[in-house]
């Protein structure tokens, strides 16, 4: 694809001066830069990580969870 760019001139004889001595095209090496540079800005943004912290406690009270009174009388004393 064909794209115009306004580019400082000291940035585009740099451009040039790299790109010749790795003997690549203009387009490659501004391609290059782009991809690089695109990369770059999606490594900066990790996925969110939950952080899990343990804590000590009391053990939780044995209750026979498929009896629903005992199971309402051992919430109730929390």
């Amino acid at each position: 694809m064909k794209t115009t760019l306004n580019l400082n001139d000291e940035i585009l004889r740099r451009a040039k001066t790299s790109a010749a001595q790795e003997r690549i095209s203009l387009t490659r090496f501004v391609e290059d830069a782009l991809r690089t540079k695109l990369m770059d800005d999606c490594r900066k943004d990790p996925a969110f990580k939950l952080e899990l912290k343990t804590v000590r406690g009391d053990a939780p009270p044995k209750v026979d969870i498929s009896d629903r009174e005992a199971l309402y009388d051992v919430l109730d004393r929390a």
